[in-house]
Parts: C-alpha cells; structure tokens; sequence
C-alpha cells in the first residue's frame, strides 16, 4: 500500500471505522512510541489503527535533544540492563531503520578548571565503558569511532570558544544524533501506513476501554466510536489522563536554541558539567542547519499537564550559566534565538529527584484492559513498541506474526553506498534519503530555493510534507514537519511561503 498519508485517506479511514470496521490494534498516540507501536503491529500482519488529538510528534517527541544515545548516563547509576538496550537501539536505528536521518556526532567533555583530577578521570572510564557497549551492541568504529584523548591545543583548534585558561584537554567520544526527533516519527507513520495502518491525528480520546475508544473528530467536531480486539495507551505525559492506573512523575527538559556563529562555528557538540552535581551535564549540540541547542534541565511538573509546556526564564538562565563557565566569551540572553521544553513521562518511584528516576519503560495492563505503554525515552521507541504488541498478542489471543521491526527500513533509508549517489543535495539526503529526488521533482522550481538567507528549508519540503506527510495546516509545515518554529523570526519569515504552497495543494 502507498506510504503516503493526505487529508482524504485519512477522512475516508475515520469514516470506514466509525462504520464499524473491527481493527486488532488501536493504538493511542502518535508520538514516537504511539508511531512505533502501530508500525510493529501492522508489520505483523494485524490490522491497525493509530489516533492523536492533536498532529503526528505533537507532544514530547518533537521536544528532545535529537540524540540517539548509548545510555552512559545510565551505566554511571549502575543500570546497565538500560544501558546496553540503549546502546542496541541505537545501533539498530543508525544502521538499520534510519541511516538517513542520523549521523554520528563528534563530542567533547572538556577538563577545565572548573572539574576535578577526579571527575575527569571517572568520565574517561564511563567513556571507555561506552565503547565496550557500542562493541557488544554490534556498532562498528567506522560508524561510532573510539573514545580518545585531545591535548589542550587540539581542543582549542576545534572548539575555539572555550576559554583556554585552566584548559587540560578533553575526551572526545561519538555519539548519535538525529537530523530532527520529529521526522523520525513522521518516518515511522509512514511505514506504518504502508501497511495498511490507519494514521488518524486529529482525533481526540473522550472514553477509552478495552475495546475501543469514544473519538472526536477536531476536523468535523462528530464523536464517533471505534472498535478493536486490543487497545494500547503510548500517550506518554498524559497517559495517565485516559487511565487512572498508571503513575509517572514528570520532568520538564529545557532547551535554548543558538546561533551556532555565536560559539565560533561550534561544528562538535560540548559536554560541560554542571557544577556540584555527579553525572549530570549541559549540553551544546551543533545541527545541520547553522543552529545549536544546548540542554537540558530537569524540573519536576505538578498539576495538569499542558499540550505545549513552556520554557522558564530560570531554565533558560541555568542553561546559559552552565554553558557560559566554558566559554572564552560569555553568551548573554539575547543570544538565544528560541527555546522549547519537554516532558519526560518518567515512572512514579517514591521520593526520587526526577533527574534520578529511572528511564526505564514499562508495560501495563489495567483491570479495564487497556494496555499502557510508559516510561522509556526515544533512542528505545522501537524496543518499547515491541513489547507492548508481544502483550496485546498475548493477552487478547491475536493471531500475528514474530517482531519484524529490528531490519524494517523506514521510507527513505538506504545503506552509506546508496544515500552517497542520491543526485541531490546533501541536507535534503540528511532529511529524506532516497526521496530527496522526488522533494524536488514534485515541486515547481521557484520552490527549490531556501526559503531565506539564513533558513535552508525550501518551499519543495513543505509542498512533500503537504502531499505525503499529512501536513494540513501552517502549524503543522512549521512547527512539526520542519522546526523553523523553534526560532520565532524564523517562523514569521516562512510564513508566506507556508500559505502559498497549502493554497497550491488546495488546502
């Protein structure tokens, strides 16, 4: 079946659903998880359908730090069952699933005079642990190099803004790094959809149970009903909101975004201590398209939780004064260009910090039957899909076939070979692989070019988000299927050209 997903083939499968058309999976969300989980399903040969109040990635999953990381967080707290599943999932991602949208990012943790003998000799044995795992995990050093040390003329060379006083070097590791976390949600519905998944957003849960789920429409305003054998809860933060048997404890995760001219042309990512605390940093990591987001706090969130969490001025100002104790030349606040925030759906555990909880997902199934998906992070989408199909097969005896997901391609993957003779270029291969070619050859040329002198997103990505990424609104080509929303002047000067090309598609 065709991976594309539109306005119409997403109205006419609501519409044979609430005709009372019996599916064996629903799934609730479509997060990463939620877009993972319908993927799974579909692949095994069960019939599928996977709704969101809002658009695809609108929740946490647009909100993170695009790593795909190895878990070294998690061996320095002794978890190392997380740790090597982490560091699996990531190797199934960059080799595997997306090779076109990750690449492998260089890292620095600078010793400064602001770090102990001590602390950096523990950082160098967490780094070396990190390169047993990515062994044992299967990643290649052509794909993930080894950990090494730099002397302190090295480090400057490479990262001109940090201060050299007290400079003693650094480590430089490898990590994973997504061209942009929402993509790869967009990624997963498409694939799903191509196996006849029905990707319905815009449906907002009012009554879930075991066997199906009461829907409003956002684009009708009908309420309709949808049946199924099996019901799976991946709604992350809110997941408590549509059954009360699930605890999570959430954490707000703050980002700002830079400029990244404004740290000498920062092209590797920084890893910077925060000071007092063990194992727990700040971040700086450089993107492809001249930006940089540095993150990322950990506050925990009571009360109701919002469709759209807000940065605080006080993350915003913990952020730069962390960032600031390496820099030659200090960033003020208005360097910052934008920021954005998450929450982390972290499991309930009795007193603990958030920063300490666990990242560990869990299955659950609560008396009325519903089937919860929770916990877990992004770089183990995949691992916590699969779990919660193997439960919703065993527990409701459905009739589907072994996990396929660990070798499934999404749209636009190919091996190095392939993506290196794609006849595009490069930043659209980073984002579409294989498929750059037809972003282009679908749109008129006057939509090739980038949409201004320091926004490289053209106007043929917007008209392919349209077309086959269900992108039905400005919201929708600007904040989700691109990020220019994550820097408001941005955003303001796409708009023009996100209205041209919705009335060119006739939306």
């Amino acid at each position: 079946m065709n991976s594309a997903l539109t306005g119409p083939r997403r109205d006419r499968e609501l519409a044979e659903l609430a005709g009372g058309k019996v599916v064996d999976v629903l799934v609730v969300g479509l997060g990463v998880t939620g877009a993972g989980v319908a993927l799974d399903a579909a692949s095994r040969g069960l019939s599928v359908a996977a709704v969101d109040a809002h658009d695809l990635a609108h929740g946490t999953s647009r909100w993170s730090s695009k790593l795909v990381h190895g878990g070294l967080r998690y061996l320095a707290h002794g978890r190392v069952r997380i740790a090597y599943e982490s560091a699996v999932e990531r190797h199934v991602l960059m080799t595997r699933t997306a090779p076109h949208l990750a690449r492998a990012l260089p890292m620095l943790l600078p010793a400064t005079g602001y770090t102990a003998g001590w602390q950096d000799r523990a950082a160098a044995a967490g780094l070396h642990a990190g390169d047993l795992l990515r062994a044992c995990a299967g990643t290649s050093r052509r794909t993930l190099p080894s950990t090494r040390r730099l002397r302190p003329a090295e480090v400057s060379a490479m990262v001109p803004a940090l201060r050299p006083a007290g400079l003693r070097g650094a480590r430089l590791s490898w990590d994973g790094q997504l061209c942009d976390d929402a993509r790869l949600v967009v990624g997963l519905a498409r694939a799903a959809a191509a196996r006849s998944a029905r990707i319905l957003p815009g449906c907002r849960v009012v009554d879930l149970r075991r066997d199906g789920a009461t829907v409003e429409d956002a684009r009708t305003g009908q309420t309709l009903h949808l049946t199924a054998r099996a019901v799976i809860n991946a709604t992350g933060v809110w997941a408590g909101d549509l059954t009360p048997h699930v605890r999570l404890r959430p954490s707000r995760g703050t980002h700002i975004v830079l400029s990244a001219a404004s740290l000498g042309g920062l092209w590797a990512g920084l890893t910077i201590p925060v000071p007092g605390e063990f194992s727990r940093y700040v971040l700086a990591l450089p993107q492809t398209d001249g930006l940089v987001y540095v993150g990322l706090t950990d506050e925990p969130v009571d009360g109701p939780i919002p469709d759209v969490p807000e940065p605080t001025e006080a993350d915003i100002a913990f952020l730069l004064d962390v960032l600031n104790s390496a820099l030659d030349r200090p960033l003020r606040r208005t360097d910052v260009l934008g920021a954005y925030a998450g929450l982390r759906p972290l499991l309930a555990d009795a007193d603990d910090r958030t920063a300490d909880l666990s990242r560990r997902h869990a299955v659950i199934e609560d008396p009325d039957g519903v089937i919860s998906v929770v916990g877990g992070k992004l770089t183990t989408y995949r691992r916590m899909a699969e779990d919660a199909v193997d439960t919703a097969v065993r527990r409701r005896a459905l009739t589907a076939g072994a996990c396929r997901t660990r070798r499934l391609p999404l749209p636009g993957a190919g091996s190095g070979a392939d993506l290196a003779r794609v006849p595009a270029p490069r930043r659209l291969v980073a984002r579409y692989g294989v498929e750059a070619v037809d972003v282009l050859a679908e749109a008129p040329a006057h939509l090739h070019r980038p949409i201004g002198p320091d926004i490289p997103v053209t106007g043929a990505e917007l008209l392919w988000a349209v077309r086959h990424e269900l992108a039905l609104t400005v919201d929708d080509l600007l904040d989700r299927r691109t990020r220019l929303g994550l820097v408001p002047a941005y955003r303001d000067a796409a708009l023009p050209v996100a209205r041209e090309v919705l009335a060119v598609a006739g939306r």
